[in-house]
């Protein structure tokens, strides 16, 4: 009878280790908020060719704009307009881009399709842009290789618009590898929905908008990971990130997260 007792209490005690160790390695591969806010700072951050990139990529495209339909006119130009477009028509070009930048080693190529919508005078009002894009980014925090893609209407084309407004939604997926934390690897998907991102007219600066964001995927050894936040994008060229109740300040340029 002792022997019987002795038999159940050692089985249980296995089992009480055996599932220790189990949760541990599965927490050793979980994605932490941080390193969700990693991933997307570098879905946002220039240097990594992310959303900043893109809607200052296309602001481009808008300020130096000319339609036929209006004489040739140069619209919102700080110089003399090499591309004169149509109303209505639909312009392709691309970009490949590499480097090193604030700690962070970039290459990317990326193609967009620009349709020009007119107003009731044939004059320029906004561009609906398609753009997509493969490529990959080293940085301190994170690594990643991804393709993605940008649906983006940029509006206040007229001359008397005080600043361009970009709406849209900026897709990328692809892997990943955390260099902070427990170093997680694994593949990631994010999608932006931005809502109102205002561009300042000529310098392109960002002065406002927000946008919703959501973050999934899976890590390698185990199991999924998703998190859905905000951003609000400040006039001092950073976003505030806010996801699962924790705070964070993204520079724009260095893609470097600060918690608040």
């Amino acid at each position: 009878m002792k022997t019987f007792k002795l038999s159940i209490i050692l089985l249980v005690l296995l089992g009480v280790i055996s599932c220790k160790k189990t949760d541990g390695n599965s927490a050793a591969n979980t994605v932490t908020t941080d390193q969700a806010a990693d991933i997307a700072a570098g879905s946002l951050a220039a240097n990594s060719y992310g959303l900043t990139t893109v809607s200052d990529d296309i602001a481009v495209n808008a300020q130096t704009l000319a339609s036929i339909n209006t004489g040739s006119q140069t619209v919102n130009s700080l110089g003399i307009a090499t591309v004169h477009q149509a109303c209505g028509t639909t312009l392709t070009d691309s970009i490949t881009n590499s480097g090193t930048n604030s700690s962070v080693s970039f290459s990317y190529f990326l193609k967009f399709a620009r349709t020009l919508n007119c107003n009731t005078n044939s004059q320029p009002d906004n561009l609906a842009n398609n753009v997509s894009y493969h490529g990959n980014f080293d940085g301190p925090n994170l690594t990643s290789t991804n393709t993605g893609s940008a649906i983006f209407t940029i509006a206040g084309l007229t001359t008397t618009a005080a600043n361009f407004v970009v709406n849209g939604e900026y897709k990328r997926t692809g892997s990943f590898q955390s260099k902070v934390g427990n170093k997680t690897s694994g593949q990631s998907n994010v999608d932006i929905v931005v809502t109102n991102l205002t561009l300042t007219k000529p310098a392109r600066k960002i002065a406002g908008g927000s946008a919703t964001i959501v973050i999934t995927g899976s890590t390698t050894k185990n199991g999924d990971f998703s998190y859905t936040g905000t951003l609000v994008f400040n006039e001092d060229g950073t976003a505030t990130l806010t996801i699962n109740g924790n705070a964070y300040t993204i520079n724009l340029v260095t893609g470097v997260r600060l918690k608040r």
